[in-house]
């Protein structure tokens, strides 16, 4: 079993949103967040695939991803620490799939699953 670990801050989601051109009010706003009974500002979910993407060249280098899903379970705030987790379903001498899952590390939530990736070898 492969895992890796992130603390997701503030600052890390300013510079995806910056990247990403998405300034939603749930991503920072407080006022907002109030609103909605939030308590603090969330996770944008499309960061997951990155997070996934960068777990999966860490553990398999030189690899490229050739198919990546993933579908989310539960929120994700601002301050929280997640752990990407993949496991090995099917592997060649060309391919590697995985299973994968982030969660949560404080409290064990799921905040994605299902998840997959197929992987090219170098």
């Amino acid at each position: 079993m492969y895992q890796r670990e992130w603390t997701i801050e503030q600052p890390d989601m300013i510079a995806y949103a910056g990247a990403t051109w998405d300034w939603h009010k749930l991503h920072y706003d407080a006022d907002y967040l109030a609103e909605r009974g939030l308590r603090k500002p969330v996770v944008d979910g499309q960061v997951f695939g990155a997070y996934l993407a960068i777990a999966l060249r860490e553990w398999f280098p030189g690899s490229s991803i050739s198919e990546l899903s993933f579908r989310f379970k539960n929120l994700v705030f601002a301050g929280e620490t997640i752990r990407c987790v993949g496991s090995v379903t099917a592997s060649s001498d060309e391919i590697v799939e995985l299973d994968l899952r982030v969660e949560v590390v404080a409290d064990g939530r799921t905040a994605v699953a299902p998840a997959s990736a197929t992987l090219r070898l170098p």
